[in-house]
């Protein structure tokens, strides 16, 4: 048995794998471009000039705003992400009487299951892959009436990767890859540190005092389901497990290239507005409109002050250049026909083709979260002694159109058309767009569809064939008619015709 010292348990407690340490700064480099503000600002994405003081690196990063694309985007993802909710059939465990407490607080913290997976999209979009842990407190309890009389049910933690220090993936005896080995941080609180060890049989809580170098607490469970409870929510895969690829890797060093223009459109202005002004140290020049310079009667006249124009390049060119990487993140997140700046500018086939590949894109991000929410449902089973044999379903298909430019069409349409068919299949279109039922034309079409008579029954139904109705439409504008009345009407016209 190897007997380790204080120093190095300590170690290996808070140490991590090669993969974290790699991802590591690129990690922290993508929240702090999704989160913006001084999370942006603290981390000094702003390139530094040569012979800068560091007052006026610092003067320049407090005076740059950040034009924050990244946390753009991903609100657009998720904004057609959960417009519609995803459908859930719970099968087997719909009766179990501590299901409705979960959905409704689904980590003990007051979010409800939706709410979760929106924040499982989300922080899965900025890292590339978030973690869910299903755990389940042991009390003791030994049946399940005491579990229910304690509030004892399983409950969902997010976990994002810059808090997973290690994870290890192993084949069974069938080939089928499964999580053997998960370490993350629990809780930082200062300089404690409260790590969780999961292993297929244990689950090892450590905490850890970093300050003091000691270790304050250290307990072992025995790990009730016998695997690890951990699901990876990728947004995308990437080639290696555990690791996903992020929806703003490419859009956060665009972001950046934005931000350091921002900086110099400003210093443009800055040094175009005030230019320096070069003198001896015996020279005494006020500052300001107006300003009066006095020279030392003895100084030499190839030393005279004078003022140093700015020279370089127009601020017109350096917003082309912002306005060209606005475009090209647009390309690359698929946002371009559905952010308002860029969809004024499209064609109406850009935009269809825009919107398809947005579509595609929103797809997958879908069949993602939807098989990260069925694993985790097969673990809260495992949990409860059921078999999960439920089925849940995200959107497949995202209702993504320029409805501002089909009412557009549609009016010039209207307006331009004679027939009352067409005008009607106008009306549809437009009944459609509003979400509303079809139906409703009928009632309109009742005030100019009287109630007919005898006498004026096969007139009134030649007039509405000649107008393209159908045989279903007039029975459903008119219930005095019966199919036997149009098949008379038309017969009557067919001896017209002939």
């Amino acid at each position: 048995m190897i007997i380790q010292t204080i120093e190095e348990q300590i170690s290996q407690v808070t140490s991590a794998n090669l993969l974290y340490t790699e991802y590591y700064s690129r990690w922290k480099y993508l929240l702090a471009s999704y989160l913006g503000g001084d999370e942006y600002r603290v981390g000094a994405y702003l390139t530094r000039y040569q012979l800068e003081t560091p007052a006026e690196y610092q003067a320049r990063l407090i005076s740059t705003p950040l034009e924050n694309h990244c946390a753009s985007v991903i609100s657009v993802y998720n904004s057609f992400l959960f417009r519609t909710e995803p459908t859930r059939e719970y099968g087997s465990i719909a009766a179990a009487p501590e299901l409705e407490d979960f959905i409704a607080d689904t980590d003990f913290d007051g979010r409800d299951l939706d709410s979760f997976f929106k924040e499982v999209s989300q922080w899965s979009a900025v890292f590339g892959h978030a973690w869910i842990i299903v755990a389940k407190a042991n009390v003791g309890a030994t049946t399940r009436a005491d579990e229910l009389s304690q509030g004892v049910r399983p409950y969902l933690s997010l976990i994002t990767p810059l808090m997973v220090l290690d994870w290890t993936y192993s084949r069974d005896r069938t080939g089928r890859l499964e999580l053997t080995y998960l370490k993350y941080l629990e809780e930082i609180n200062d300089t404690v540190r409260t790590v969780k060890e999961w292993y297929p049989d244990r689950v090892k809580t450590t905490q850890v005092n970093l300050r003091d170098r000691t270790i304050t607490f250290e307990f072992t469970e025995e790990n009730q389901l016998g695997y690890i409870p951990a699901v990876c929510a990728y947004h995308r895969r990437s080639t290696v497990r555990g690791i996903g690829i992020s929806a703003i890797s490419d859009i956060a060093d665009a972001q950046r290239f934005i931000y350091n223009n921002t900086s110099e459109v400003e210093q443009s202005i800055r040094l175009d507005s005030h230019p320096s002004l070069v003198k001896t140290p015996e020279t005494q020049a006020g500052s300001g409109a107006g300003s009066i310079i006095h020279m030392p009667d003895n100084l030499d006249g190839t030393l005279k002050p004078y003022l140093l124009e700015y020279s370089g390049a127009e601020i017109k060119s350096i917003y082309e250049s912002i306005n060209h990487m606005i475009g090209a993140i647009d390309k690359m997140a698929n946002t371009g026909a559905v952010r308002a700046s860029e969809s004024r500018t499209m064609s109406g086939v850009a935009m269809e083709t825009e919107f398809q590949l947005l579509n595609a894109r929103l797809s997958e991000m879908a069949d993602n979260l939807e098989l990260a929410e069925e694993q985790m449902w097969k673990i809260w089973a495992d949990y409860q002694g059921y078999t999960w044999n439920g089925e849940i379903d995200y959107p497949g298909s995202f209702n993504i159109r320029d409805t501002g430019g089909e009412i557009a069409q549609l009016q010039t349409a209207r307006n331009t058309a004679t027939d009352p068919a067409v005008l009607r299949k106008i009306d549809e279109h437009i009944l459609e767009w509003m979400d509303e039922d079809v139906s409703i034309l009928a009632g309109a079409a009742d005030m100019n569809h009287p109630v007919t008579t005898a006498e004026t029954r096969q007139a009134h139904i030649q007039e509405m064939i000649m107008e393209s109705y159908e045989d279903d439409e007039i029975l459903d504008i008119h219930p005095e008619i019966t199919q036997a009345d149009i098949t008379a009407a038309k017969t009557a016209l067919l001896n017209l015709d002939g």
